[in-house]
């Protein structure tokens, strides 16, 4: 898909709206070794590796923020799923290290 780009979202703006209530779908695609440091409430860990064959654990439907420790791995699999269709999905950027919301 030549000329999507990857929208951002600020760390802020995911805490605001999950205190809201909406309905977002996180998925956090470090390793799980780095998940158990803690990772978002309610978040979904899929290792940035497995995505391609774990796609229909991802809601097309539901926008999805991605979450990795720094921003940069969660990039990358916005635009894998920007390639196979997926709308709804926004970088969390500065990822885990900029993240002051609870962690689970």
């Amino acid at each position: 898909m030549a000329g999507s780009k990857v929208q951002n979202i600020i760390p802020l703006d995911v805490k605001e709206r999950l205190r809201n209530g909406e309905k977002l779908q996180i998925i956090d695609v470090r390793e799980p070794g780095e998940v158990m440091s803690g990772k978002i409430p309610g978040a979904k860990n899929i290792p940035l590796a497995q995505i391609p064959g774990r796609l229909a654990e991802i809601d097309p439907n539901v926008e999805t923020i991605v979450v990795c420790r720094s921003g940069g791995r969660s990039a990358q699999a916005c635009e894998y799923l920007m390639s196979q269709g997926f709308h709804q999905v926004r970088n969390m950027m500065g990822g885990m290290l900029a993240w002051t919301g609870d962690v689970e």
